[in-house]
């Protein structure tokens, strides 16, 4: 049982950290502030290679291992959420769906300007009454003719709504099955089709540098041509890009967790009550030992759940319980984090307040 990382592992993620150090860490908090998505870290995380990641160098891709795109988002997020929130959307949820259920022309045609980060694609899943209760989906799609006409709206898609968006992949209502199920398929709708609007959403909590949108689609026709993969799969197809995100989601927890990990350490050694560090002081330093050690297992549960997925096993299970405990594992260490900065942890002028909101 080999426990370490490869070299090219660490590489890059010394490489993605000093990105995040140098071109990130400056602009966080002022876009943060503005609730502004920023094309010019934009282009640089795509000139790093952090867009298609995971699809092979035939389309573009950077044919890495699901180990190597976790890492990066991973580092990625202990800078900053809204930034990795792009990238995992990005990749999991943008790129994704085409790749793995895509047919050949629909490849071509479209991830080599993802891979490039010259693109975004949305993830149309989402509804005010449907997500994770897709069978709820209440957008609907009829062909007529030639041409698939489609009729709801979509909300809370990350990327949905951005200059550089390409389109979406929206899982829409395409019949009834015959045990009385929704038949769900999802379609590909380009931006600019005639009825098809992306409206940015403003006023978020967190990731406030990420750009979210609401979808509308009002009698929207596009090519039969445009399903992904056959009709009837889109509930298969969402899953399994669920599966994928859950893991970029995880990520994004256990950077998060890591990140207000040194930045509590950091501030507790500077910080001098009663004549030493705070972090001296039993109470202080229990909290910093459960951070750290919290850490550790997250790290470990999903660094498993990806290597499961990179030597093909079933990592489902593994992903849902990454994405959960990573997740709680952040807002522990932000929790405590907070609490080891006392009252200026509650100034946006200290990163730990935006990372408590994250």
């Amino acid at each position: 049982m080999d426990f370490s990382l490869s070299m090219e592992h660490e590489i890059l993620r010394k490489s993605v950290r000093d990105f995040s150090e140098k071109e990130i860490k400056p602009v966080a908090r002022e876009l943060d502030e503005k609730e502004e998505f920023s094309y010019d870290t934009m282009a640089a995380m795509a000139g790093l290679g952090l867009f298609g990641m995971f699809v092979s160098e035939e389309y573009e891709g950077q044919g890495m291992d699901y180990v190597s795109y976790i890492i990066a988002t991973e580092e990625i997020a202990r800078v900053d959420g809204s930034h990795a929130a792009t990238i995992a959307a990005g990749n999991s949820l943008g790129t994704g769906p085409i790749y793995y259920y895509g047919n050949e022309e629909q490849k071509r045609k479209y991830l080599p300007e993802a891979c490039r980060g010259e693109t975004l694609w949305a993830f149309g899943l989402t509804e005010p009454n449907a997500g994770s209760d897709a069978g709820n989906t209440q957008t609907t799609a009829v062909l007529d003719g030639d041409e698939w006409v489609i009729n709801g709206s979509k909300i809370f898609i990350t990327n949905g709504a951005t200059d550089i968006t390409a389109g979406t992949v929206s899982l829409c209502k395409t019949g009834t099955r015959k045990d009385g199920k929704p038949e769900l398929t999802c379609i590909v709708v380009e931006k600019g089709t005639p009825g098809f609007e992306a409206r940015e959403m403003h006023g978020k909590l967190m990731w406030r540098a990420s750009n979210t949108s609401e979808l509308y689609f009002d009698d929207v026709r596009v090519p039969k041509e445009n399903l992904l993969g056959p009709i009837g799969d889109g509930f298969h197809q969402m899953l399994g890009t669920l599966d994928g995100g859950r893991l970029s989601i995880a990520a994004m927890g256990l950077g998060g967790a890591q990140g207000a990990f040194e930045m509590g350490l950091k501030y507790a050694k500077e910080r001098v009550q009663f004549g030493r560090p705070i972090s001296t002081f039993q109470v202080n330093a229990f909290k910093l030992a459960d951070m750290a050690t919290e850490i550790e297992c997250a790290r470990l549960l999903l660094y498993k759940a990806c290597w499961l997925r990179d030597n093909e096993k079933p990592f489902a299970k593994h992903a849902a319980m990454a994405k959960l405990y990573c997740s709680e594992v952040m807002g522990m260490c932000v929790n405590h984090a907070v609490q080891l900065h006392g009252g200026y942890g509650l100034m946006k002028e200290y990163d730990i307040e935006r990372f408590y909101r994250d």
